[in-house]
């Protein structure tokens, strides 16, 4: 599978609408593009499941490690990746650029063009000799102007590039190729899909057959053991709610378990298992829901008795006592874990993290490291004789340099971690 990068010059610049203009347009010429996302996101790839038709991978080498990302990008089942970046190509811990150099991707820079024309070629160009400056192995082959116009504004930009850099397409400033936002980012795909005509009215104005062409074929990773299949079987949230997984994720517990979903947004009694995994999500959006429902007050009931719960952000809310919404209704959750949990109106953390396991726990050994990420808006009030599995070695965490609040076999994290982590396999070890 051939692979490319669409990466802009900063957040903002309409980089996840441009990939799927390119989505739409490979399919439109006959190609079967594989969607995936640099970093560590749940929300663009879901909008790239939407017009795919298939999951998104993410790409983080510092989630899963370079092996791992490689390996995430080979579970792919199309002909072209199409992997859209993060932030600006070159910024954060964990940036578009390290993932293009460990995968070794040509990458086609997305720049908005809405009041530029010569000025959106000095532009690419700066990006392109940067990483020969910083000794950089980062191939800048093309750019797609981003809501640009046709007529004389496309063909100044394309006169105005280099040679060394491609004129690949421009998206049109289309009234419908606005996805809303809220706290944590972009409404989910299944949630505000963009209108596929209009997408596909976007996507004519692209190269994409051009594009194809400086798609690249990384070297595959070696095979690595994912551990013994087991009897277990683990028990999945799915919904409004639960909805922030990563397709690895769920892979690797489907590699070793059975895997069963339920919705507590919906009131589904908890199916039979031998442990729970509680994604994030917005619990806050459902709230009311949540704590009319009756699957939280199960689930309670079973943790208290022993049951192995795993919650990541959206899950530790749910696993709370309380959750305060930004309406400022507070509602009962699953009373598992001693915290009151309280939505802000800004994000508490937002960061790649790093935590160390003080003992053995569902995740980790005692010693052992896992690096993760956290993206919230929440707060917790937790109880002062708490237990903590884990110190935060990078990140914020729940309080005072700690994350990982435990409470019988259950524990809850705001940070998020991926399969090749290793988190998920001991989680199963110790079902």
């Amino acid at each position: 599978m051939r692979g490319v990068v669409l990466a802009g010059t900063s957040s903002g610049v309409g980089k996840t609408v441009a990939t799927l203009a390119v989505l739409e347009g490979l399919q439109s010429a006959g190609y079967d593009p594989q969607p995936a996302k640099a970093g560590p996101d749940f929300i663009d790839p879901s909008h790239h499941a939407v017009v795919s038709d298939r999951p998104s991978r993410s790409l983080d080498p510092w989630l899963s490690g370079e092996a791992g990302c490689r390996r995430n990008y080979w579970r792919g089942t199309g002909e072209v990746c199409v992997v859209e970046g993060m932030m600006g190509l070159y910024d954060g811990t964990n940036s578009t650029a390290a993932v293009a150099e460990t995968l070794g991707l040509p990458v086609v820079l997305v720049v908005d063009a809405k009041a530029g024309m010569e000025s959106v070629a000095a532009t690419a160009l700066g990006f392109k000799e940067y990483a020969d400056a910083a000794g950089r192995e980062i191939d800048v082959v093309g750019v797609l102007a981003q809501r640009a116009h046709g007529g004389r504004h496309a063909e100044g930009i394309e006169a105005a590039l280099p040679d060394e850099l491609a004129y690949l397409g421009r998206i049109p400033p289309l009234s419908g190729l606005e996805i809303p936002d809220r706290h944590l980012g972009l409404h989910m795909g299944g949630e505000a899909p963009i209108d596929r005509e209009t997408l596909r009215e976007a996507s004519e104005h692209l190269e994409v057959e051009r594009l194809a062409e400086f798609a690249r074929k990384p070297p595959k990773p070696e095979a690595t053991e994912t551990g013994k299949r087991t009897d277990a079987t683990v028990a999945v949230a799915d919904d409004g709610a639960f909805c922030f997984k990563y397709p690895a994720t769920i892979e690797r517990l489907r590699d070793r378990a059975s895997v069963v979903t339920f919705s507590p947004v919906a009131g589904d009694p908890l199916p039979e298992c031998d442990g729970v995994y509680l994604p994030g999500g917005y619990p806050e959006l459902h709230g009311e829901a949540l704590e009319a429902g009756g699957t939280l007050e199960e689930l309670g009931d079973l943790a208290t008795d022993g049951l192995p719960v795993l919650g990541e952000c959206g899950g530790l809310m749910a696993l709370s006592e309380t959750l305060t919404d930004t309406d400022g209704e507070t509602h009962r959750m699953a009373g598992v874990l001693p915290a009151d949990v309280e939505m802000c109106e800004r994000y508490q953390a937002l960061d790649h993290v790093e935590l160390r396991a003080r003992e053995d726990t569902l995740t980790a050994d005692g010693g052992e490291t896992l690096r993760g990420h956290e993206f919230h808006y929440s707060r917790a009030d937790v109880a002062s004789d708490a237990s903590f599995a884990f110190d935060v070695e990078r990140g914020d965490g729940i309080e005072n340099g700690k994350d990982g609040l435990v409470a019988h076999r259950t524990l809850g994290t705001y940070a998020h971690v991926h399969a090749d982590s290793g988190a998920f396999d001991r989680f199963l070890d110790r079902l």
